[in-house]
């Protein structure tokens, strides 16, 4: 268990964005990153993804289309990587994994190995590690770009995405970015996660109306 508590959020201290308005927002705040870093902890164990063909391919249960379709981006991310890296920019990755995992974050990872392959950041930690933050509720989603702004990405109870709110108190955004990069710190690279525990799995089974 790490000791480090999360930072609380308020949410009356932040500013409720629709998804559009979220989007266009952090891709906004991105591209003026130069020479700079940001940080995103993941934490839900199910998302419904929208326009990830990849991701249809899981929905529908077909798990080697879902795997190929991975393999056919591996060109468009390495070259995203290399956009980055000239601008001295760095994305990094924490993903919270509860065990057994579900059909949604063994994709994931997948997924994730192939961004680190590409030069992306991301470390795993399992969920135990933040226990201590968990007492309550489960960690939120959040990120943080460039030591400036702070959003804590909303999700539907069936795990659509649903906005965001963003917060740009300094002090907040500093202790958010702090916690997440101890995280970071005590997690395991996803590649070598993967390949431990994720490579041998058999393709995930999906259950009546969730996966």
């Amino acid at each position: 268990m790490l000791d480090l508590l999360a930072p609380v959020l308020a949410t009356e201290q932040g500013e409720r964005l629709t998804r559009p308005a979220y989007k266009q927002d952090f891709r906004e705040r991105e591209e003026t990153i130069r020479d700079g870093s940001s940080w995103k902890l993941e934490r839900r164990q199910h998302f419904e993804e929208q326009g990830s063909p990849s991701r249809d391919a899981l929905r529908r249960g077909d798990w080697e289309e879902a795997l190929q379709l991975l393999s056919d981006r591996r060109d468009t991310l390495a070259a995203a990587a290399q956009k980055e890296a000239r601008r001295g920019y760095a994305f990094h990755r924490v993903r919270v994994v509860e065990k057994p995992l579900t059909p949604y974050v063994q994709w994931e990872l997948h997924s994730q190995r192939q961004r680190a392959q590409c030069g992306q950041r991301i470390r795993v930690i399992p969920a135990e590690r933040v226990a201590a933050s968990e007492s309550a509720h489960s960690l939120p989603e959040v990120v943080v770009l460039g030591g400036r702004t702070l959003f804590q990405v909303l999700y539907t109870e069936a795990g659509v995405a649903n906005g965001a709110i963003r917060y740009t108190n300094r002090d907040l955004v500093t202790r958010w970015e702090n916690y997440i990069k101890a995280l970071y710190a005590v997690g395991e690279d996803v590649i070598s996660y993967f390949d431990r525990e994720v490579a041998h799995l058999d393709p995930p089974t999906l259950s009546a109306g969730r996966e």
